[in-house]
């Protein structure tokens, strides 16, 4: 077993849409970034990177690729999964952590962990959401971005 630790964060926008945990979200800001900036997604591919000892997100999937342009973070995510069964590992679970002071997360946490379970092939029970607010402090709490903190759990097949 191995364990590993995730962070991502994206300014939030106009003119954006708003993709956290695979799912889109109604709000008026969106985040930026090379791919749909999913920061949920891309704080679990760091994280099992790192437990893996595979490096981070940015060195198999670089904002400067133009294959990633645009890219649905979901795929990242099936490939980060591809990746670390090369190693012969998998999920055993993973826990997260969203901060972002709007729009609320918590009506659309089931939703996140369905699309999650399925992308990454493993039970729902085994992933663990939760949304926070920083209490209008930094930037987060100026709803200038959102950040995501994830830690993981792999095992060998």
């Amino acid at each position: 077993m191995r364990v590993g630790l995730g962070y991502d964060v994206h300014q939030l926008v106009e003119g954006r849409e708003l993709w956290l945990g695979g799912i889109k979200i109604d709000h008026t800001l969106g985040l930026l970034g090379h791919s749909d900036a999913d920061v949920l997604i891309h704080a679990i591919c760091d994280a099992l990177l790192g437990a893996a000892n595979m490096r981070d997100i940015g060195y198999h999937f670089p904002d400067t690729a133009a294959e990633t342009d645009g890219i649905d973070s979901k795929i990242l995510l099936r490939k980060t999964i591809a990746l670390i069964a090369t190693k012969g590992y998998r999920v055993g679970n993973i826990d997260a952590t969203v901060c972002a002071e709007r729009p609320k997360l918590n009506p659309h946490i089931p939703a996140m962990q369905a699309c999650l379970a399925e992308v990454m092939g493993i039970d729902r029970d085994a992933i663990s959401i939760k949304a926070t607010t920083t209490e209008r402090l930094g930037f987060t709490g100026r709803e200038e971005g959102i950040s995501s903190y994830a830690v993981c759990l792999i095992e060998k097949q």
